[in-house]
C-alpha cells in the first residue's frame, strides 16, 4: 500500500513532508512538546521517520474523525503534562518558504494566545484563484498589528468567487495553522462536540483526571464516535474569538498539483520535475513526476500536469487541475472502484 502524502520525500530533498514540518518547528519548540497525531495504521512510519520523540508523543487515532478530534485529543494529552500550555497547529503536508518569516509569526501568535483567549489562524494573501483551498475573510484590524477578526470562511469556493476573494483584497488562503492555549481550544471544542463529551461524562469517565493510559484508552473506546469535523469548520464557522493573521511567509498546501509547481523552484522552461528522469524538447510550464527506473521523452508541452504513480498516469492542464482531479477521482472510483485510487 502507498503511503499518505506526508510520509513521500515528494521533492526528493531526503527528507518526507512529516520530517520538514518537524524540523520547522522543532526550531521553536522543544523536541519534548511536539507531539504527532496520525492514524494508528500509519503510527508505526511516523515513529520510524521521527525516532528521536518520544513514545508518549506519538497518538494513533483508531478511526478517521478529521481534524477536530485529532487536536482534541493532542490537547488532552498536553493538559496533563503541562495545564498552562499554549499549543500551535499545524498540518504535515504543506510547503512554508521564508523560514524566518514562518519562525517571527509562530512566535507572534503564541505570544498573543498566552495574554489573550481566542484563537489565531495564519492566513497569506493568495497568489492565484486556487478553488482547492479555503479562504478567510478579514474583519476589523483587532488588537495587533496585522491580527484581524473573522468575517467570514470559505471552504473550496468555485473559481469564479475564488477569482472574486482574490479581487477584492479582502480574503486570505488558510493555511490551517491554528494558536491558541489549551485550556481555551478544549472549552471550543467541547461547545461545539457537546454530546460526545456529555456521553463520557454519563458514562462515569473524564479526560481531565485520567492518566496518559487512562486516556488512551478512553480514545480507543469513544473515538469512533466523535464527529466527523474539520478544526477548520470548527473554529472558524462556530467560533467568536477567532482572529486571522495576515501572514508574509510563502505558503502552499500539497494537496494540489499546481501547488507542488509554486513551492517547488522551477527549472529551464519554467518547468517543475520531481525527482524524475525526463528529456525536454520544447517544454514550458509543466510539472512531471514519474517513478523511479522510468524515463519520460517530452516535446512540444506547455501547460500540462504528467504524473505517474503505481497503476496510474494522469495528464491534464495545470491551469484548473484542482477541479479535474476531483471530478476524475469521483468517475474512476463509481466506474472502476477503489483500485486506482
Amino acid at each position: 500500500m502507498g503511503h499518505p502524502k506526508q510520509f513521500i520525500d515528494l521533492f526528493g530533498t531526503g527528507r518526507t513532508q512529516l520530517q520538514q514540518t518537524f524540523d520547522r518547528i522543532a526550531k521553536i519548540i522543544p523536541l519534548e512538546n511536539i507531539f504527532v497525531t496520525t492514524n494508528d495504521e500509519f503510527q508505526p512510519i511516523a515513529r520510524e521517520q521521527l525516532p528521536m520523540l518520544p513514545e508518549e508523543n506519538f497518538l494513533g487515532e483508531p478511526v478517521n474523525r478529521n481534524t477536530a478530534p485529532s487536536v482534541t485529543w493532542g490537547c488532552y494529552r498536553i493538559l496533563t503534562l503541562c495545564p498552562d500550555a499554549n499549543v500551535i497547529v499545524m498540518p504535515s503536508d504543506q510547503a512554508i518558504i521564508g523560514e524566518e518569516a514562518f519562525e517571527r509569526c509562530v512566535q507572534s501568535a503564541l505570544g498573543f494566545v498566552a495574554q489573550h483567549d481566542g484563537i489565531i489562524v495564519m492566513g497569506v494573501r493568495p497568489s492565484r484563484p486556487e478553488p482547492g483551498y479555503g479562504y478567510i475573510q478579514m474583519g476589523d484590524e483587532s488588537l495587533e498589528i496585522n491580527l484581524h477578526n473573522v468575517k467570514s470562511f470559505s471552504e473550496k469556493p468555485e473559481r469564479e468567487f475564488a477569482q472574486m476573494f482574490m479581487d477584492s483584497g479582502e480574503f486570505l488562503w488558510n493555511t490551517g495553522i491554528f494558536a491558541s492555549s489549551v485550556h481555551h481550544l478544549l472549552q471550543h471544542f467541547k461547545a461545539t462536540m457537546p454530546a460526545i463529551f456529555r456521553q463520557i461524562e454519563m458514562d462515569g469517565f473524564s479526560f481531565e483526571n485520567a492518566n496518559i493510559n487512562d486516556e488512551a484508552q478512553l480514545v480507543w473506546d469513544y473515538f469512533s464516535l466523535f464527529p466527523n469535523l474539520s478544526i477548520d469548520y470548527s473554529v472558524l464557522e462556530n467560533s467568536d474569538d477567532a482572529y486571522v493573521m495576515l501572514c508574509d511567509f510563502g505558503w502552499a498546501d500539497l494537496g494540489t498539483w499546481h501547488s507542488i509547481y509554486e513551492a517547488k523552484s522551477v527549472g529551464e522552461g519554467d518547468n517543475v520535475v520531481l525527482d524524475s528522469n525526463v528529456i525536454l524538447e520544447k517544454c514550458k510550464d509543466n510539472i512531471i513526476k514519474l517513478p523511479k527506473g522510468r524515463l519520460g521523452v517530452f516535446s512540444d508541452l506547455e501547460g500540462y500536469i504528467v504524473v505517474e504513480n503505481e497503476n496510474v498516469l494522469m495528464i491534464c492542464k495545470k491551469s484548473d487541475s484542482s477541479a479535474q482531479i476531483r471530478k476524475f477521482v469521483n468517475e474512476v472510483q463509481v466506474r472502476l472502484g477503489e483500485e486506482f485510487i
